[in-house]
């Protein structure tokens, strides 16, 4: 963006030690949108002033999340939004210059290579012990205990370039391959746990009565590993978990990634990071569905 007279001094103000004007000035600059980012490096990389360094990085952070925002609400509001172009939007909230296209063909490779193994014959079991298979086995992904000291572990493309990832984010890569290959595995919550279902197909049409019918089996999206029905009833034994059928009823893509928002936002608990905790939860209150 060419720079004119009112920019040039809106930047002289950004240094100003007034926080009111800070502010005005501020949402000024953010009026002007992404194409004055350019402008702000710019004026980055000539400064020399870490604490106006950092004033400037906190306003290309609002710019690239106010655009961020209308992406957000426009893939909340279609019909059927993919997994995958919800997960590729969190990962620019940290990532906001990220080229989706590697990712994306990655993925496709990942789909074609279990597309090749399937076929009509299979049991169910054996359709997920191919998919589980090729995703652990083939291309190396491992998996780790959710921690919150980390954000980047909870990001799709992350997963795919360190082959690591918790539960919810090597679920969601899951998820979006079954989605992809139309394979019926949808999310679940367990609590304390973000677990696959396998999901039934309601014989002559007619739904079934609850939803723990629907669920044929369970699948750890950490390694991959099938459980059974009995598996899961002790594990809530347990934990002496109420809910009932609330834990098999199957979570629709928007909720996936508004859970996905809000785990992410506990990695950003400490005070100079609250801002990003707040924005994460403002991304998740757009999709109006809670998990």
């Amino acid at each position: 963006m060419e720079t004119t007279n009112e920019i040039s001094a809106l930047f002289t103000l950004i240094d100003d030690p007034d926080e009111e004007v800070y502010g005005v000035v501020t949402n000024r600059i953010v009026d002007y949108g992404k194409p004055i980012i350019p402008n702000l490096e710019y004026l980055w990389e000539t400064t020399e002033d870490a604490s106006i360094q950092e004033r400037i990085e906190t306003i290309i952070h609002r710019l690239h999340f106010s655009d961020l925002s209308v992406e957000f609400k426009e893939w909340s509001l279609l019909e059927q939004p993919e997994l995958l172009a919800g997960a590729l939007l969190v990962s620019k909230f940290q990532y906001p210059e990220l080229n989706t296209a590697p990712i994306i063909k990655d993925i496709e490779k990942l789909r074609r290579n279990i597309w090749l193994e399937l076929n009509n014959y299979l049991t169910p079991l054996e359709q997920i012990s191919i998919i589980s298979g090729i995703i652990y086995n083939y291309t190396g992904l491992s998996g780790i205990e959710t921690n919150y000291k980390d954000a980047n572990i909870f990001l799709i493309h992350k997963v795919l370039e360190t082959n690591k990832g918790n539960q919810v984010s090597n679920g969601i890569l899951y998820l979006i391959l079954c989605e992809m290959l139309e394979i019926p595995v949808q999310a679940l919550q367990i609590p304390g746990q973000f677990i696959l279902g396998y999901m039934k197909e309601a014989p002559f049409g007619i739904p079934y009565e609850t939803a723990y019918e629907q669920v044929k089996f369970f699948i750890d999206p950490t390694s991959g590993q099938v459980y059974t029905f009995k598996d899961v009833d002790d594990y809530l034994k347990r934990i002496a978990a109420k809910g009932g059928d609330a834990f098999f009823t199957p979570k629709d893509n928007k909720q996936v990634i508004r859970y996905l928002l809000q785990e992410s936002a506990q990695c950003f608990s400490e005070e100079k990071y609250c801002y990003k905790q707040k924005e994460l939860q403002q991304l998740s209150s757009l999709l109006d569905q809670p998990f």
